[in-house]
């Protein structure tokens, strides 16, 4: 597929690769990270200054919104939904499908998106897009919910970047995509 960026993706997870309880609940995650000292964000704060536009589908969209957490001032923020109304915030553009997204970030001249949310990472790995990937695995067994991954047509082969350990035993490694 065509496109004018990069993408990447820069997420946490538990140990058995849940980015969040079925229900969406990301205590587990928020209650580490504060309890190990994240004040530097791990990273996080550098990765946002590297990027110029944000893609997240309707559900991130929305736990994002009730739970007052907007990190993306400054940043365009795409939202990838077909049943979101287009104007439900003016801080974000709403995308009705990939086709639409990529079309719309060319336009727009993007150079670099944060891919965010389980299932629209998915859906940009699938499509060949994601260029990098950071995992911040946090110290913990949630035992199911809401995976990181999912089923692909094919094997996506990673190359290993790095791996640091972080405080109270979170550890982070970033793979590029092939």
């Amino acid at each position: 597929m065509d496109r004018s960026f990069t993408a990447s993706v820069f997420i946490g997870t538990s140990v058995d690769g849940f980015i969040a309880r079925a229900d969406g609940d990301l205590g587990w995650l928020i209650s580490r990270g504060e309890a190990a000292g994240g004040g530097d964000g791990y990273g996080y704060p550098e990765f946002m200054s590297s990027v110029d536009t944000v893609v997240l589908g309707r559900a991130t969209y929305e736990a994002v919104t009730a739970s007052g957490w907007w990190q993306y001032d400054g940043k365009h923020v795409a939202v990838i939904s077909s049943r979101l109304p287009a104007d439900t915030d003016p801080r974000i553009t709403v995308y009705r499908d990939l086709d639409q997204l990529i079309a719309g970030l060319a336009d727009r001249g993007t150079k670099s998106v944060y891919v965010d949310g389980g299932q629209t990472i998915q859906t940009f790995l699938r499509a060949g897009l994601v260029q990098q990937i950071t995992i911040t695995q946090v110290p913990v067994l949630i035992g199911s919910g809401l995976p990181l991954f999912g089923p692909l047509d094919a094997d996506i082969s990673l190359t290993h970047v790095s791996t640091k350990v972080l405080k109270a035993g979170l550890v982070q490694t970033t793979y590029s995509v092939e």
